[in-house]
């Protein structure tokens, strides 16, 4: 039970977005439905169907066991950015809970870490995109639907995030149908004997080890990214914290499900043993599949609503939450303050934005080649940010405050860093390098912008 002197932190006009030193620059127009939304089509119900060829290699056919284990990992840091969402109701998201949680040298290091995930992903996902509607008009190069998921993505969020949410509400009916879709074909099947119920999709003796389920986590924890993006929302939601908070366990347990479930009755299909070749046999793994179960008919149905609405939605999302976040640090000066410019009439992020985009044409154009890479690097960033995370947790509420929630602020924190510790050390070995490589040059960054004056990055400033 929640001693007064823990309700009253929870409670105190301190914990305002003004006595924390910022003013009011968004409209709260977003309700609890709204965040929801925008946290399942950021995570995107059919945000496995794009990586199942690559975690089905990666994990020797035990994808479903993966997405446990992840989500499993996932619910720690959860509760963490639950905790803190009502503690510190600032957009600023990993970035701003270490900030002020710890101090701003190491707000600033989970900050650039979550940044390597949110520039990445747009771009990733347009890739994704780009691949898979190659495959039903290869007609068309790659590069031309990277440029145009991009550009459309851009123009959507420069409309402002009430026009985002719309589009969002839309696009998760339309995903939850084609799963059903695609969950009635298999049940057909079933019923028909074409294929049998079998556990090895969740454990397979033969070949099981945690090394290797552990190693193809941080590729499936690209799907459980989205309650860090409910987190950036916590300016534009009305009643801030309180409803991040709920929407973030309510997402989380919601996709958790999906996913198992997907990527299960996809395995039912493929033969023990099977290792999908590099390029399109693996990126449309899962294409293929749709395809034996229901007909050409359901494989196109759910490559265009793979393409067209899921992953295209997830860049429209994610794209209005890394404007969000490189805002936030522009704003305390830890990037150039310019990015921090707002549009008037639309009350968007609009430098930050632009910026998005043009990171993203670069990085799709460029990257669609190593998608594999690609996705493990994403994911370091993220899991990285969420340790940080979860030890500012610590910190702030078991050792500073002496909470007496002992699963909540004690036990939450150091379970999930282990599990995402461990999965980092597994992770690809040229992801680790090139993360790595990220955190040095944020670390140069600072220190430059410490020495022009522009940054108020202090190592020993502690919140």
């Amino acid at each position: 039970m929640q001693t007064l002197d823990e309700d009253a932190k929870q409670l105190t006009p301190a914990n305002t977005l003004e006595s924390l030193g910022y003013k009011e620059e968004f409209k709260r127009t977003m309700s609890l439905t709204d965040v929801v939304v925008y946290g399942l089509i950021y995570m995107c119900p059919m945000a496995p169907i794009a990586v199942f060829g690559i975690i089905y290699n990666a994990s020797s056919g035990m994808a479903a066991l993966v997405y446990l284990v992840a989500a499993t990992a996932m619910v720690f840091s959860a509760i963490c950015y639950k905790e803190m969402a009502k503690r510190y109701p600032v957009a600023g998201s990993v970035y701003s809970y270490v900030r002020f949680g710890t101090n701003p040298f190491l707000g600033y290091a989970a900050g650039w870490a979550i940044l390597l995930d949110y520039l990445l992903l747009p771009a990733l996902l347009s890739s994704f995109s780009a691949s898979a509607m190659n495959g039903v008009w290869p007609a068309v190069p790659v590069w031309i639907w990277v440029v145009a998921f991009v550009v459309i993505a851009a123009l959507i969020n420069l409309g402002g995030i009430s026009l985002t949410a719309t589009m969002n509400k839309i696009f998760l009916v339309i995903q939850l149908a084609v799963l059903v879709l695609f969950a009635g074909a298999v049940g057909i099947d079933l019923m028909n004997g074409t294929v049998v119920l079998s556990l090895t999709p969740l454990y397979d003796s033969a070949t099981f080890s945690w090394t290797i389920v552990f190693g193809a986590i941080p590729i499936a924890a690209l799907s459980f990214v989205g309650f860090d993006a409910i987190s950036t929302l916590n300016e534009d939601a009305k009643g801030g914290g309180q409803t991040v908070s709920k929407a973030t366990m309510i997402v989380l347990f919601a996709v958790a499900a999906l996913f198992m479930a997907q990527v299960y009755l996809a395995a039912l299909y493929v033969p023990h043993g099977t290792i999908f070749a590099d390029g399109e046999p693996t990126n449309n793994a899962f294409y293929n599949v749709a395809g034996q179960a229901g007909g050409d008919w359901l494989r196109v149905i759910v490559t265009l609503t793979s393409a067209l609405i899921a992953i295209f939605a997830g860049s429209i999302a994610s794209m209005a939450t890394s404007s969000r976040l490189i805002f936030s640090m522009a704003r305390d000066g830890q990037l150039p303050r310019f990015i921090a410019a707002v549009s008037p009439s639309r009350n968007t992020p609009r430098n930050a934005i632009l910026i998005i985009t043009a990171l993203s044409l670069v990085i799709g154009l460029f990257g669609a080649q190593h998608l594999d890479v690609l996705t493990t690097l994403v994911t370091f960033g993220a899991l990285t940010a969420y340790i940080l995370l979860n030890i500012a947790v610590f910190y702030r509420f078991a050792l500073a405050d002496r909470s007496r929630h002992l699963f909540q602020h004690w036990l939450s924190p150091v379970i999930g860093t282990a599990i995402l510790v461990y999965a980092i050390w597994h992770a690809d070995p040229h992801a680790q390098t090139l993360g790595i490589i990220w955190m040095c040059v944020g670390f140069i960054l600072a220190a430059i912008l410490k020495v022009r004056g522009g940054s108020n990055l202090r190592v020993g400033d502690v919140a």
